[in-house]
């Protein structure tokens, strides 16, 4: 099961002709992980007040189909398998009648702000966190 997150096209997500503007959709990525780490038990705050930020180091997006003014979208985003200390998460923009209008991979990894360095040991929140997120909204 995916981390779904509902959205609406709104007048100030579009661009001249309507449509879901290429910038929004980095936010409303943004969006849907912070809202998938929360629903998984931790508060982006909480990390960011430990000095530390999942930061975006490779970002996909394939654009198939517009999104139109006023359209509900819903984010489907699943947790991939990681690859040393990134983090890809894929996430599909379905349109209404289920079609993917749009297909991303933000590939995340953890970083000390401090010391502006990769952290490649994960505190246990997120660690915890993590695993939740791989298993889905409906695991546990």
């Amino acid at each position: 099961m995916p981390w779904v997150c509902r959205k609406q096209v709104l007048p100030q997500d579009t661009d001249h002709a309507g449509v879901l503007w290429h910038g929004s959709y980095v936010a409303w990525l943004e969006e849907a992980r912070v809202l998938a780490l929360a629903e998984a038990g931790l508060a982006y705050a909480e990390l960011s007040a430990q000095g530390l930020e999942l930061m975006v180091v490779d970002l996909q997006i394939r654009y198939l189909r517009a999104l139109a003014h006023g359209e509900a979208v819903e984010l489907h985003s699943w947790l991939q398998p990681q690859a040393g200390v990134r983090l890809p998460l894929l996430t599909r923009f379905i349109q209404g009648d289920g079609t993917v209008a749009a297909e991303a991979v933000v590939t995340l990894a953890l970083v000390d702000r401090q010391r502006g360095r990769l952290q490649r040991q994960r505190p246990p929140a997120l660690e915890a966190a993590l695993q939740r997120l791989a298993a889905g909204p409906m695991a546990g």
